[in-house]
């Protein structure tokens, strides 16, 4: 039995040599063969992974209410048949509020408080858009965010949608200088959010409706139409501060009731219509006003001494009318004149103050009735002329003064320089027709 395990245990340990002996045989040989090639053969360097580019940013989110908005733009961009300035060729795509190269005239802004941008005012100002009956119903109310649509020297026809009435932020109209016809648009008359509305430089006619002077508005350039008729009592209703009437076909006088806006106008034009009658010492009520033009009409009668209560006058133009009677002093006192203007009427007299304005170029009579100033009417002429007049409210109405004057200081102000205001006159402004 011990010879049995002995021979057992001698064949395990001549395997385990053999084993090992075999083991380092081969590793040697291998070695021996891989390092002759690694002298004729270097490995390749792994290839990279192929790098694609990266994918295109995904396009910016518009909110609902931009895409609403280019949904209009671009359905009124099909009414325009004539663009010399080549605007519509910028209504592409999506950028509307993000990219300043697109959307030409069309303005972005925040609205009530929000943080998205929102098509808040249209300024096609000078764009000469034509069209056939190019009009902008369907587009102003589509764009519900409006604050302002400016479109002036276009060739807009009308109508005015009703609908502008519901916007909640539509503050200014501008659609002067276009081709709007037929009578004021009563449409406009329920949008009580304006505070400016300019349709001058077109073609409408008729009255003016009493509504038009309750709107709550600080701007209302009417001029250059062809309005006619009486002006409304509804006049002195209005909260405006610059109003412009002037180069229409107005009849009739200045209603008395102008004297309600006392606290309100400031530049009055009713130049160049066919307003007749006497002028209303209730004019001198209007505390606030620095310019009045009532030239070239038919108005007749004395200047009222009220008008010595308009502190703040700095032109006053009552030219090319019927005027007749003195120049009042009180008036040639007013310490703001720059410019008095009463030429071509029918005065007759001016006291030592007035004389002092005509001596600095401030007052200008020419072409009256002052026997002893030069570049007068003549005799003849004036003589016809007081055998026709109509007679105007008793001379002691006229001369009502509604306010305290004091004389100590008035007499040396017609003494005083009078300079030119540095503002220029927005009704004034109103009267120059954009190219």
């Amino acid at each position: 039995m011990g010879n049995l395990y002995f021979s057992a245990a001698f064949l395990l340990l001549n395997f385990l040599v053999f084993q090992l002996a075999d083991r380092y045989t081969t590793s040697s040989a291998t070695q021996n063969i891989r390092k002759p090639l690694e002298r004729y053969y270097t490995p390749h360097p792994p290839k990279p992974e192929c790098s694609l580019p990266p994918p295109p940013p995904p396009p910016p989110c518009v909110a609902p209410e931009l895409l609403r908005d280019i949904r209009s733009i671009q359905k009124f961009k099909n009414r325009i048949t004539r663009d010399p300035l080549g605007i519509t060729k910028t209504w592409q795509g999506r950028g509307i509020c993000t990219d300043s190269s697109k959307y030409k005239g069309f303005i972005c802004g925040k609205i009530n408080s929000t943080d998205r941008f929102r098509v808040a005012g249209v300024k096609f100002n000078g764009f000469y858009f034509d069209g056939n009956l190019l009009n902008v119903n369907d587009f102003i109310e589509a764009l519900e965010d409006l604050v302002f649509f400016h479109a002036n020297s276009n060739t807009f026809t009308g109508p005015i949608p009703a609908k502008v009435a519901t916007l909640p932020y539509f503050f200014e109209l501008d659609l002067s200088n276009n081709m709007l016809t037929g009578s004021f648009p009563n449409e406009i008359l329920g949008a009580t959010n304006l505070t400016f509305l300019d349709l001058r430089f077109n073609q409408l006619t008729g009255t003016l409706p009493p509504q038009v002077f309750k709107l709550d508005l600080d701007v209302l350039f009417l001029n250059n139409n062809y309005f006619c008729g009486y002006l409304p009592d509804s006049l002195g209703s209005t909260p405006v501060l610059y109003l412009t009437l002037a180069n229409n076909q107005f009849t009739g006088p200045i209603p008395k009731s102008i004297g309600l806006a006392s606290n309100t106008l400031i530049e009055v034009l009713f130049l160049n219509n066919r307003l007749s009658g006497c002028l209303p010492h209730e004019i001198g009520l209007l505390k606030k006003v620095t310019i009045f033009d009532a030239s070239l009409n038919q108005l007749t009668g004395g200047i009222p001494f009220s008008f010595g209560c308009l502190e703040k006058m700095e032109l006053l133009n009552l030219s090319f009318n019927r005027l007749y009677g003195e120049v009042p002093e009180i008036v040639c006192r007013l310490k703001n004149l720059y410019k008095l203007t009463l030429n071509n009427n029918y005065f007759t007299q001016v006291g030592p103050e007035c004389r002092k304005l005509i001596m600095r170029n401030v007052l200008d009579v020419n072409m009256n009735c002052i026997l002893d100033l030069p570049s007068q009417r003549s005799k003849e002429e004036c003589d016809s002329f007081f055998t026709k007049q109509q007679p105007c409210p008793p001379e002691q109405k006229n001369r009502y003064i509604p306010c305290r004057v004091d004389n100590s200081t008035a007499q040396v102000t017609s003494d005083h320089p009078r300079t030119p205001p540095i503002a220029p006159s927005p009704s004034y402004a109103a009267l120059i027709k954009h190219s």
